[in-house]
């Protein structure tokens, strides 16, 4: 079942924090989103093949919340509501910080940030009353936040980290996104193969080349010791995400054969893509 997010609350609150720890989270987040525009992409979630829909988030203002959630009741998408709140003197304090001015203010709704505050605070009270997920962000460090969220969207389904595995060509330089750095030019290579020179470790013939060795699979296990340390104390650093480039020659055939490996290991205890830098 697609998963959508609305994300709604008092506005200086930390619904643009709450949006960017949730795009993390891989969903596809969409800021003020009008409400006007819903049934458009009610039929695009439905329709759609590809993943960037399978899990959406919409931040949403306090007044359009009745008519999300009127469109939304005959769906079949799987909703969660939260509504973020905090203290009437905290949301000041902040607005002074960043010298934003109120949208209700802005549009003349209300005269002053105390009035504008006071507006919205009597339309989440009838949201309080109903089954609905309530972040009171006065207190909260960003930490804290990503915490309280995670536990509402059943986030740690996955470990909390996400990896991307990339493998490349040394001979094209560094990938600039790299976090960690795997060097599998030592391991037999499969372009001084007549046969498997123009194939890639995408294919099954130079998989098993390189898989079959000795070699690989003595590197295999050392690397997966050595990531698994490494990712279960960034785990704990709540780091979000993890570059792991693997490169070979030309990006060709072994890294992309490990990357690919890597990937398959991994791919159900974190949330992991797979690229191939040479392939592209």
């Amino acid at each position: 079942m697609k998963k959508l997010v609305l994300i709604s609350g008092i506005s200086g609150a930390g619904k643009t924090t709450a949006s960017n720890i949730i795009e993390d989270m891989g969903y596809t987040c969409i800021d003020q989103y009008p409400v006007e525009l819903l049934p458009d992409l009610i039929e695009l979630i439905s329709t759609s093949d590809s993943i960037k829909y399978d899990k959406v988030a919409l931040t949403i203002g306090l007044s359009d919340l009745d008519k999300f959630s009127n469109l939304l009741s005959n769906t079949e998408f799987d909703s969660t509501l939260i509504l973020i709140d905090a203290s009437t003197d905290s949301i000041i304090n902040r607005y002074k910080f960043t010298r934003r001015v109120h949208p209700l203010v802005n549009s003349n709704v209300a005269s002053t940030i105390q009035e504008a505050i006071e507006i919205e605070k009597n339309i989440l009270k009838k949201y309080k009353r109903k089954n609905v997920h309530i972040i009171d962000t006065t207190n909260l460090t960003v930490k804290q936040h990503k915490a309280k969220i995670d536990k509402i969207l059943k986030y740690n389904d996955y470990e909390n980290l996400a990896i991307t595995f990339e493998s490349f060509g040394y001979k094209n330089g560094l990938p600039d996104d790299a976090d960690v750095i795997l060097d599998v030019r030592m391991l037999d290579n499969p372009f001084y193969v007549a046969k498997l020179k123009n194939k890639t470790g995408n294919d099954k013939p130079v998989r098993d080349y390189v898989l079959n060795s000795r070699l690989t699979q003595r590197y295999i296990k050392k690397t997966i010791a050595y990531l698994d340390f490494m990712f279960r104390e960034y785990d704990k650093e709540e780091k979000r995400h993890l570059t792991i480039c693997i490169g070979c020659t030309g990006g060709q055939h072994r890294s992309v054969t490990l990357a690919n490996y890597l990937y398959n290991y991994y791919k159900d205890r974190y949330m992991c893509y797979i690229t191939h830098r040479e392939l592209k």
